[in-house]
């Protein structure tokens, strides 16, 4: 509705040359019409979630499945924020899952739901947009493989990737702990994998744990990323810019808003941003350049970058994998290089930015942990 009067009123506010002298009218008419229309879609909407409320306790966890799973994944990733802003019920909790079941964290439950525990864990993230359904690619599943070669048990994280990348990276750290804490067994190593920005919640989490002096960070041992754009993504950059210019023109100026719906967690991947500092006090849709104080990789914690190009060998041309840049999902930068030891970072030739989680891209991670 505030986009359609915004268009109308500077349709028929006359030219700018001559300072829109139809600019008061436009308003006053279209406030007197978009005020009716409101009246009703505000009625129509109380009512709907009125019944969605009623149903959401009977639709919300029985009716599940990958396919659910993925339209919540994509709509918590663009709109998340804004979701558990309102209280709506489609926002997702995160939660740890094993088999892409929700596992409750106390000892009887874990002992109940992974019989097979192990003193070994690997907890993988998602990325944006995303849920732990995807690490099912093509019949392969990088904590099943890992679980077999290693003896790492698999859990998985089930996020909302539409929050800020350190209020997931916080919430991670102390589900972790929680898991640690109720471990039927002494948990004596954890590793981290993530898949894009999962990867950059996976360091948060770390750094949160730093923080909190929480026990499994002594526990860590491996931190593998694979895609994740540790200095940003040029999708989002590019989001930035197009807000930018349909503000130019006033007739376009109204569909800029449309460019601040993104959630926090895209925005966060302009950069990279992984702390609270990072965005706190700024203006998130803001163009600039680059406002961050780089968080180095965690100390004593052996870390591995794995970037994906389309391109079929090396070359100075190299083409990122359509999402993220090669530089970036390695972390090197000119001035604030990651440091990945050279030994610990790869490339996957001939692919693209989901092929990270497929068959393809597993041996260097074996190789790796080897």
């Amino acid at each position: 509705m505030d986009l359609v009067q915004a268009m109308q009123v500077a349709s028929m506010s006359g030219p700018a040359i001559l300072s829109r002298p139809l600019e008061e009218p436009a308003k006053l008419f279209t406030g007197l019409v978009m005020g009716t229309t409101r009246g009703i879609t505000k009625l129509v909407g109380t009512a709907i979630d009125a019944a969605l409320a009623q149903l959401s306790p009977l639709l919300g966890s029985s009716v599940s499945g990958p396919e659910r799973d993925a339209i919540l994944g994509a709509l918590n990733g663009v709109l998340g924020d804004y979701l558990l802003e309102q209280a709506n019920p489609l926002a997702i909790e995160m939660r740890l899952r094993h088999r892409r079941r929700a596992l409750e964290l106390s000892p009887e439950a874990i002992e109940a739901s992974i019989p097979d525990a192990t003193s070994k864990v690997v907890v993988l993230v998602h990325g944006s947009c995303a849920t732990d359904h995807l690490w099912l690619r093509g019949g392969h599943d990088h904590g099943v493989a890992l679980s077999r070669d290693f003896g790492l048990t698999p859990i998985y994280v089930h996020y909302n990737s539409g929050l800020h990348i350190s209020t997931n990276g916080r919430e991670l750290a102390g589900l972790i702990e929680q898991l640690r804490a109720a471990w039927p067994i002494e948990l004596e190593e954890i590793v981290l994998l993530g898949h894009s920005m999962g990867g950059l919640v996976a360091r948060s989490a770390c750094h949160s744990a730093e923080l909190a002096n929480h026990e499994w960070r002594g526990r860590l041992t491996s931190l593998l990323t694979l895609g994740s754009p540790h200095h940003g993504a040029p999708l989002e950059r590019g989001g930035s810019w197009l807000q930018l210019l349909l503000g130019v023109s006033r007739f376009s100026a109204p569909f800029a808003r449309l460019g601040r719906i993104r959630s926090a967690g895209v925005t966060d991947l302009r950069y990279g941003n992984i702390l609270d500092e990072h965005w706190e006090g700024r203006d998130r849709f803001a163009v600039g350049d680059d406002p961050r104080s780089p968080l180095g990789l965690p100390a004593n914690v052996r870390c591995f970058a794995l970037a994906a190009t389309q391109s079929m060998e090396h070359g100075p041309q190299m083409r990122g994998d359509g999402v993220v840049p090669i530089d970036s999902a390695l972390g090197t930068h000119p001035t604030a290089d990651l440091g990945f030891p050279a030994a610990h970072r790869s490339i996957l030739f001939g692919s693209k930015h989901l092929d990270l989680l497929g068959e393809s891209s597993y041996q260097h991670l074996r190789d790796w942990l080897r």
